[in-house]
């Protein structure tokens, strides 16, 4: 049974106003006049009996409310739900749960609690450590593959990014996974940049091979962005495995798991380079290698 720690406060504040003008059916001031006064937003977390990391979240039901956001706390941001979620945290951590409600007239209220996930679903768990970059701890956990003098990974709080002068120059990041034989692995990242690139890849691999630094990676290719093969010719935002078009090396096809027949210690390697590289450069964060089955 996981420990539940919770501290639940109630907000109206101009960042719930800000998360949901999108949303907003009318307008306060030029709305219909029905305001909402019952706008309860408090809410439960229960751990699902039998199931691992696992929670209910359950809200109040009340007559004015007539939306539900939630925000789980896990980096994925705010979606539309239901007055009850059922939630899959797979990974330690403590995580800030927020529920938020919309009136009739467009009045919004938020309730938060913190929630602690003490182990790592032993399934699902996410394998890379430091995926997040959310400090100097998780920047640590991973080793530069020196491989051009004009190309460098930049670590900031909740992400990293790829920069190169063009001209070819590439570099890579890398870390060791242990891996259990014939276990099927989904791998994973969000992924974004607002530049324009030409002869330009990002590539992830996942292989035996010990990377060398000033040599190549080209050990088992799973996924990753290329203009030759038509994505991330305009600017793009998103995970990975949506918007990435370079063929897994296994498998032929588009796909971002992996499996290895031997278990063992493995190298996660990302390396980008090109010719005609945007000054912005590639931002990754939420990097995952996830069992899944």
């Amino acid at each position: 049974m996981k420990k539940i720690k919770l501290t639940s406060a109630i907000i109206v504040s101009v960042i719930a106003m800000r998360l949901f003008t999108s949303c907003q059916p009318n307008d306060i001031s030029t709305g219909n006049g029905i305001v909402g006064t019952d706008l309860d937003a408090s809410f439960t977390i229960t751990p699902v009996e039998n199931l691992t990391n696992r929670y209910l979240l359950e809200a109040q039901t009340k007559a004015d409310v007539i939306s539900d956001w939630w925000d789980i706390g896990d980096g994925s941001g705010v979606y539309q739900g239901y007055t009850k979620e059922q939630i899959f945290l797979p990974d330690a951590g403590t995580y800030t749960i927020s529920h938020f409600t919309v009136s009739k007239a467009g009045h919004k209220t938020v309730s938060s609690k913190e929630l602690v996930v003490e182990t790592s679903d032993p399934l699902a768990g996410n394998l890379v450590k430091g995926g997040k970059f959310l400090n100097s701890e998780d920047s640590a956990q991973w080793t530069n593959l020196q491989l051009s003098a004009d190309a460098d990974w930049v670590f900031t709080e909740g992400a990293a990014t790829i920069h190169s002068n063009g001209g070819w120059a590439q570099e890579g990041i890398y870390q060791a996974i242990d891996v259990i034989a014939n276990k099927t692995y989904s791998l994973d990242m969000l992924i974004k940049s607002t530049g324009t690139f030409a002869d330009t890849w990002f590539e992830v691999y996942v292989g035996k091979t010990v990377p060398v630094m000033g040599k190549d990676y080209s050990d088992n290719r799973v996924m990753g962005l290329s203009t030759w093969d038509g994505c991330g010719t305009a600017p793009f935002s998103g995970k990975l495995s949506v918007v990435g078009c370079i063929k897994n090396s296994k498998t032929n096809t588009i796909n971002n798991t992996v499996t290895f027949e031997n278990s063992g210690t493995v190298y996660l390697v990302i390396r980008c380079g090109g010719n005609t590289f945007d000054p912005v450069g590639i931002t990754i964060s939420n990097v995952e290698m996830r069992g899944t089955n």
